[in-house]
């Protein structure tokens, strides 16, 4: 039965402490790492997306977006403190709901975790681009954009591109990094969230007292209205939610980590909820100053009387795009343009050169957290153990990285970062949904199991993350869901042409301790 392949807690805990890595993380380096991951592209980049989806009602989204996270990480808390091991959401649902549906799970966070890589390197693309302009460098249109792409569910681009030619570049960068270990360390990553941090901080102080002067610019406040979520538009608040659930992905990127957390029944649940509890506050304040500074109305187009697809070749190429003062919602460094418009060309350079430091740690670390899941994938049996391959030099796992950033670096030649953020939200979306199926299920299969951290109201919390995953996934435009489904059917067709038949648990393996191959702890770990 493949449903009842389900590998036990208790020998998963064995494994890990077998083959456990470096336990060096507390709660404020995880507090920071989570931080890291979130703050990235969403915040700095898909803000004009969001605008464009639902103008002043995109702090309605936000705070949508945050509650479904929310929900989430409570029930990643307490699987996270329960089962401290690599793998995140993979690792538990191979616990709860059995191999299957752990190997959909993992297929699904390649989708988070690789295009979401892709999307922080195009968004990162967006800030050097803008900077070298500010500084009279101007690259080549045609190397700076995607070409417009025509290709069934696969859509965007805009006219006159070839590839972006920066996000491959710091793409390869953060590859060569991870091949050779040279990976940030945790003291460099707490420096890199704080210049994070201060930027927005700074954007914060500039805008928000801007807003008792500018109040018409919160009106109206849902130009598009709410969503219609089986419309397949994406638009509306709930559209919007949606598309900057991307603003909040990373949080998971600390139970990621748990294998390598001091104490981590006790540090991984703060960590989870501190990270995700700040960024929220970051982000509504950040986008009532957007609002209040500049104004965040749609743009539509004057010819057909309807609202530009953000992002579009339309958009971009229209009359109030390229005129002075052009709508946020043109611009691909949303916070740094504005700090330009609002204040002084200094402040919005310093937001740009802020983002432009700082998101390629997030780049790393997504790619980071794909080894990871690969790593423990490859040690159930269910991928080739080549892709675990380490280098003999490098002692890092240079196979499984050099393909990610192959993926990662094609993806975000060619695709736009608002596509690339909805294509990866889809996957997250139905990890956080199984996460949280998953706790119900081991609460009632498993109720003697100590639980450092237990879910608070939890029959209640649970539900409303599924649901609230539910509604977000079917906000998500219709080619976003397209291409979940193909890629859910995709590793299907794989799972059971390799998966099914090597699967350790499946050939009775429960443990395996002899191949170095297998082994992330032979990788170096975070700090």
């Amino acid at each position: 039965m493949i449903f009842g392949r389900v590998k036990p807690l208790d020998q998963i805990l064995a494994t890990a402490e077998k083959k456990s890595l470096h336990r060096s993380l507390g709660a404020f380096q995880l507090t920071m790492l989570g931080i890291g991951a979130v703050i990235g592209t969403g915040i700095f980049v898909l803000t004009a997306t969001a605008a464009q989806k639902a103008g002043p009602g995109m702090m309605l989204s936000f705070v949508v977006a945050g509650l479904v996270c929310a929900f989430a990480a409570l029930c990643y808390s307490e699987l996270a403190s329960m089962v401290p091991v690599a793998g995140s959401a993979y690792t538990y649902s191979y616990a709860v709901m059995g191999e299957l549906l752990a190997w959909l799970v993992g297929w699904a966070l390649i989708l988070e975790y690789a295009l979401g890589a892709s999307a922080v390197a195009v968004g990162w693309s967006g800030h050097m681009v803008g900077l070298l302009d500010s500084l009279g460098l101007h690259l080549p249109h045609a190397l700076t954009v995607g070409p417009k792409i025509e290709w069934g569910i696969l859509k965007g681009g805009e006219v006159g591109g070839f590839l972006n030619l920066p996000a491959v570049v710091i793409t390869a960068l953060v590859t060569w990094l991870l091949v050779i270990g040279t990976k940030e360390s945790a003291t460099v990553n707490a420096v890199l969230v704080a210049i994070k941090v201060a930027a927005l901080t700074l954007f914060v102080i500039v805008t928000v007292p801007m807003i008792s002067g500018h109040v018409p610019n919160f009106h109206p406040f849902v130009p598009r209205g709410w969503g219609n979520p089986f419309g397949g538009s994406g638009t509306g608040v709930l559209g919007a939610a949606a598309s900057i659930f991307f603003a909040y992905v990373g949080f998971d990127a600390v139970s990621t980590a748990a294998e390598e957390t001091k104490n981590p029944q006790r540090n991984v649940p703060i960590g989870l909820i501190a990270s995700l509890a700040i960024c929220t506050i970051f982000y509504l304040l950040v986008a009532g100053g957007v609002i209040g500074s500049y104004g965040a109305q749609p743009l539509m187009d004057p010819t057909t009387g309807k609202f530009f697809v953000e992002g579009s070749p339309e958009l971009y190429a229209s009359a109030a795009c390229h005129a002075a003062h052009a709508p946020m919602v043109c611009s691909k460094e949303a916070l740094a343009y504005i700090g330009r418009e609002v204040s002084s060309p200094i402040v919005g350079q310093l937001i740009g050169l802020a983002a432009t430091i700082a998101l390629p740690s997030v780049v790393l670390l997504m790619m980071f957290g794909q080894t990871r899941i690969f790593f423990v994938m490859a040690r159930d049996g269910l991928l080739p153990n080549k892709l675990s391959a380490v280098h003999p030099k490098y002692r890092t796992p240079w196979i499984v990285t050099i393909v990610t950033g192959t993926v990662v670096a094609i993806c975000a030649a060619f695709l736009p970062v608002g596509t690339l953020a909805d294509y990866s939200n889809s996957g997250t979306l139905f990890a956080f949904a199984c996460v949280s199926l998953g706790v119900m299920i081991l609460r009632v299969t498993d109720k003697s199991r100590h639980r450092p951290f237990r879910t608070p109201l939890l029959w209640v919390i649970a539900p409303l993350s599924i649901f609230g995953c539910v509604v977000l996934f079917i906000s998500l435009n219709r080619a976003s869901q397209m291409v979940f489904f193909v890629w859910t059917v995709i590793g299907l067709i794989f799972y059971f042409l390799y998966g099914y038949r090597k699967s350790h648990v499946g050939r009775g393996i429960i443990d395996v301790v002899d191949d170095p191959a297998m082994m992330p702890e032979t990788a170096r770990p975070l700090e």
